[in-house]
């Protein structure tokens, strides 16, 4: 029966299981959206690497608790698992919610805090000149003399390669949205985490019974 000692266990093993494949994926989602835009570290999306790291560590927790079916560990394994469901919500939602302006905002302040070797590479990699022309001339940007010959295949000498701001703004929307999503659809997945261990924490060991029927407890009086 799927209701039963056994079946919760192993279902509780696996979905921790589960965790830990699901803590390395928002690890790896998260360092790709910091590294994305080059100049921003976007905090919210650090909030979504933490989440990746703690949920590893209650994993751990969850896998010992079920295997041992410890009352005190899946107890505070429910607890830490229900604050990181809203932790991780929370931030999957601020993530979703950060709309074209905030973007602009961030990528504005991380272009003007990096140093110029950072923004050659940005220029370099997105094949753009400069932040854009308000920002420009407050904060000078390298020489796009060799990313001109990439911009413009052609000799037309109108050509001007486009500002970082456009090539920037989508890779940073990108960022937040996979980000938001894959944190929304796995902080959902805990909710079946905590139902799951606590009807668990709440079943009886049948080989528990099973031993206490074989070698039953007296009060001898001596």
């Amino acid at each position: 029966m799927c209701g039963g000692f056994t079946c919760s266990k192993n279902a509780l093993i696996a979905l921790n299981v589960l965790y830990i494949v699901v803590a390395f994926i928002l690890i790896g989602v998260a360092v790709y959206g910091r590294a994305a835009s080059l100049v921003t570290n976007l905090p919210i999306v650090g909030g979504i690497l933490a989440c990746g790291i703690i949920l590893i560590l209650i994993s751990v927790l969850g896998l010992l608790g079920a295997v041992k079916h410890h009352q005190v560990m899946l107890f505070f394994y429910m607890v830490i698992l229900f604050l990181l469901f809203l932790i991780q919500f929370s931030v999957a939602c601020a993530c979703l919610g950060v709309n074209i302006s905030q973007q602009e905002q961030l990528a504005e302040q991380g272009w003007s805090r990096v140093d110029n070797a950072t923004r050659n590479e940005v220029q370099e990699v997105f094949t753009c000149c400069g932040f854009d022309p308000v920002v420009d001339k407050t904060t000078p940007h390298p020489s796009c003399e060799n990313i001109a010959m990439r911009c413009c295949i052609t000799n037309d000498k109108n050509c001007v390669c486009p500002p970082c701001m456009k090539k920037l703004q989508h890779t940073i929307n990108y960022a937040f949205k996979l980000c938001g999503w894959i944190g929304l659809f796995f902080s959902l997945t805990e909710i079946a985490g905590l139902v799951l261990s606590r009807r668990y924490r709440n079943l009886a060991d049948p080989d528990e019974k099973l031993a206490t029927a074989i070698f039953p407890r007296h009060n001898f009086t001596y």
